[in-house]
């Protein structure tokens, strides 16, 4: 035998290690393939799942786009909420006739700089003058004075867009509808969202119960919780619209948080519950394009996204109905157009997505992660939070009650 030859110990160890590495690259290889099959799978399950909509046509002439000398581009996103009744489980307030109602409508601004957002909630109830709508065949429907949500009872988000478009002069880039349904689905992925009930609620009209207390809701009970307007508190419909910033806002800390972001699990189900009840528009429309809309939303931080109501008033001929306090409304409007933060007077009532009425610290979120913590940050940069006297407090424990939310 050569010297150089191997012995056969040598040569059966170097067999040995030659086989160890062949089984490991393999299933490095089978796990590589997996993970990719498993990316492909869910891609291709959240694309299929995804209903878009091309408006173009119907929304006719539009105001400019922002033309601002920002870093980036500021986009502003209408929500709504469709409570259609011809879905199983979406008609729980007992309603009869077919077709689509939006109860919901929140318009969701994002700065050019990403340095700062703000969502402005529309009563559904508010008295606006809509404008000449079309359908999908372009056909006229004609406007008229009218509550806020008729414009998506005739002509659906088409009529919602324009309708906003021409009252404000405000652009909206993107839309997005939520059947409520997939709403609920999506509180579930994430295994329910915290809220504060500072009573009792029985509400016969819907046939509504909740508990007292500081505890998370999921299923019925959170979409109860949203769309409850009876017995709950004293304003009707505004303080349905606090509850439901204030319920977004805990929802978005929580996707944010690393119990969902660092779960898998969690964050497949709730992506898969969201495609499955969103209708979006076709600039948006795929799940990428709308992970990447997220992202810039987290890059703000959850203590910088506000949420607001538009002023309002009461409509005199009728106290159940609301109009714009248009001053007040104007001022925000135009500050949307220049794409400027919110000023004092326009922020007496709002709820951030990190500090929301009643709310506690998440058991999972991490102050040192937090996305706005960022060294190389101009302190200059960073709005300090608001300074408030006892008088300001007292007025907001009384807002937060006449809202049905816990002071």
């Amino acid at each position: 035998m050569s010297d150089n030859e191997p012995s056969g110990r040598h040569r059966g160890q170097a067999e040995q290690k030659h086989r160890l590495l062949s089984v490991l690259g393999y299933g490095i290889l089978a796990l590589t393939l997996g993970f990719a099959l498993f990316g492909v799978y869910t891609y291709r399950h959240l694309t299929e799942n995804l209903n878009v909509l091309n408006v173009d046509q119907q929304l006719g002439e539009r105001p400019d786009e922002a033309d601002l000398t920002t870093p980036g581009k500021p986009l502003n996103v209408m929500i709504m909420g469709s409570d259609s009744r011809e879905g199983a489980g979406n008609n729980i307030d007992g309603l009869t006739g077919g077709g689509q109602r939006s109860d919901t409508t929140i318009v969701m601004h994002l700065s050019g700089d990403r340095k700062f957002a703000y969502g402005v909630s529309l009563p559904r109830d508010g008295m606006v003058e809509r404008p000449t709508c079309y359908d999908d065949d372009m056909n006229a429907i004609p406007g008229g004075f009218d509550m806020w949500n008729s414009a998506f009872a005739y002509g659906g988000p088409a009529c919602t867009i324009r309708q906003f478009e021409q009252l404000t002069g405000v652009r909206i880039n993107h839309f997005v509808v939520v059947d409520f349904n997939g709403f609920r689905d999506m509180v579930d992925a994430i295994d329910g969202v915290e809220v504060c009930i500072p009573e009792d609620v029985d509400d016969p009209v819907g046939n509504i119960h909740l508990d007292a207390g500081t505890r998370e809701l999921k299923g019925q009970e959170a979409l109860d919780y949203v769309r409850i307007r009876h017995n709950i508190s004293s304003n009707g419909d505004i303080g349905r619209m606090k509850r439901q910033q204030a319920f977004v806002a805990a929802m978005a800390n929580k996707v944010m948080s690393k119990g969902v972001l660092g779960r898998p699990d969690r964050l497949f189900s709730f992506l898969s519950a969201a495609m499955k009840s969103l209708t979006v528009d076709q600039r948006l429309g795929s799940p990428k394009k709308i992970a990447d809309l997220a992202s810039e939303f987290q890059h703000i931080g959850t203590d910088n996204i506000k949420f607001i109501t538009v002023p309002w008033k009461f409509y005199e001929p009728d106290p159940n109905r609301l109009v714009w306090d248009e001053p007040a409304a104007n001022e925000l409007w135009k500050k949307m157009r220049y794409d400027e933060p919110l000023s004092k007077r326009l922020t007496t009532d709002v709820i951030t997505a990190e500090n929301r009425p009643g709310s506690t610290a998440s058991p999972d979120a991490d102050a040192s992660e937090s996305p706005t913590d960022d060294p190389s940050a101009d302190a200059s940069d960073t709005p300090s939070p608001p300074s408030t006297t006892p008088s300001e407090t007292s007025d907001q424990a009384e807002m937060a009650a006449a809202n049905g939310l816990c002071g």
